[in-house]
């Protein structure tokens, strides 16, 4: 039925503190961009490596509920090789990881850490 996931979609609070985040600091890549005035909002696409995210940059969006945890969407995570390397960079450019863990079901190392408007990001290995 499905081959592979398409995209995620993000509502971002800010055109400029999102496009840093996501592209200068996290690395990924602007594919498109465009204003749509019929929605009053900055569509961004962004790519890395063979996934896509399309962020929506809308003016006061209702803020997201995180803790207590809600319906929807918990958190996306990103696999990556070496999370300790990772960490060290993310820090670098200024965004805090949370302590470096094991997921207790994969024994896998993981952490999280937030987007600038608190959308939970998690690293694992």
């Amino acid at each position: 039925m499905f081959s592979e996931m398409h995209h995620v979609a993000i509502i971002a609070s800010d055109y400029q503190r999102a496009k840093s985040f996501y592209v200068d600091k996290l690395g990924f890549k602007v594919i498109r961009e465009h204003h749509r005035p019929e929605k009053n909002d900055t569509k961004i696409d962004l790519a890395f490596g063979s996934s896509e995210i399309e962020l929506f940059i809308v003016d006061q969006p209702p803020k997201r509920a995180s803790y207590p945890e809600a319906t929807g969407l918990r958190h996306l995570a990103f696999r990556v090789t070496n999370i300790e390397k990772v960490v060290a960079e993310l820090e670098t450019k200024g965004i805090t990881c949370e302590p470096i863990r094991f997921d207790s079901f994969t024994n896998k190392k993981m952490t999280f850490f937030q987007d600038p408007d608190g959308l939970p990001l998690e690293l694992h290995e």
